[in-house]
């Protein structure tokens, strides 16, 4: 799953690197090393401008909500619930089948975090101790340091309870898809820990590499059988993954030090 990432570039980087098309520098969002369900994020999308006069699609630098509500829901309340589609049921939920066709986007990434349950914390599980287990962060990434292009999907949603022109009266959100983790062995891995993605967790954010961008984004490729191509697992050993400081874990708690590897795990864990 994807329950919290890290995003701080720049949009002008994003921009240069994306050939992004259509951006609203007034529209802008601080680098956030903590992102949690339901703010704002960036997105790169491609469909036609508004009153532009003309079919063609453009690709643009959105901020969209991140938690998808579908267009025929009658609240949003649902939204936070929605932050994750799986990959393999994008065609059959009625959540994200439309989207799925004609909606799709890229989140921009620096990496993940995902949490891992120490050995001992387990075991006072398992015996029904109530105490609450503590996990260990680690933040998923790539090798190279390259943007990490998460495949996601955006619904456009409108709030009934507000009128016409209202700029609130439109809500554009977004949802981060998902595969089964992979398990082969990562390109670095830590000292000690994890070997593979899926020992930290049974699923990932599906990574896109640079040469599936332009068919993820156009909205002309609607073919099942194109789109289901696309869902393809990135090749392995791309990513690295390193223990972070548990101070991840409060959303509260957000800079660049949130990245800072450690030398080991803070919570004693067991692979």
């Amino acid at each position: 799953m994807c329950g919290r990432y890290a995003a701080s570039r720049r949009p002008e980087d994003l921009v240069g690197l994306f050939g992004i098309e259509k951006w609203e520098p007034e529209e802008t969002l601080a680098p956030d090393w903590n992102v949690a369900p339901t703010k704002e994020v960036w997105a790169v999308l491609e469909r036609p401008l508004k009153d532009a006069g003309s079919p063609r699609p453009v690709r643009q630098l959105r901020a969209l909500r991140w938690g998808l509500v579908p267009s025929w829901s009658k609240t949003p309340e649902g939204a936070a619930r929605m932050i994750n589609a799986r990959a393999e049921t994008l065609d059959e939920k009625p959540s994200f089948k439309r989207a799925f066709s004609s909606r799709r986007c890229i989140l921009p990434a620096d990496g993940y975090y995902e949490w891992v349950t120490g050995a001992g914390e387990r075991d006072l599980e398992v015996e029904g101790k109530k105490k609450r287990p503590r996990k260990q962060p680690y933040f998923v990434t790539p090798a190279d340091g390259s943007v990490f292009a998460m495949a996601g999907l955006y619904e456009f949603w409108r709030d009934r309870t507000r009128p016409d022109g209202d700029p609130l009266a439109w809500w554009v959100t977004c949802s981060v898809i998902t595969t089964e983790a992979e398990t082969g062995p990562l390109g670095v891995a830590p000292a000690e820990g994890p070997h593979a993605l899926a020992d930290i967790h049974p699923r990932m954010p599906l990574m896109l590499t640079e040469d599936r961008w332009d068919a993820w984004l156009d909205p002309a490729t609607t073919r099942p059988e194109e789109l289901r191509g696309l869902l393809a697992a990135p090749p392995e050993g791309l990513m690295r993954a390193y223990p972070v400081a548990t101070a991840v874990s409060n959303v509260r708690n957000n800079g660049p030090e949130l990245l800072t590897e450690l030398e080991g795990p803070e919570v004693a864990t067991l692979f």
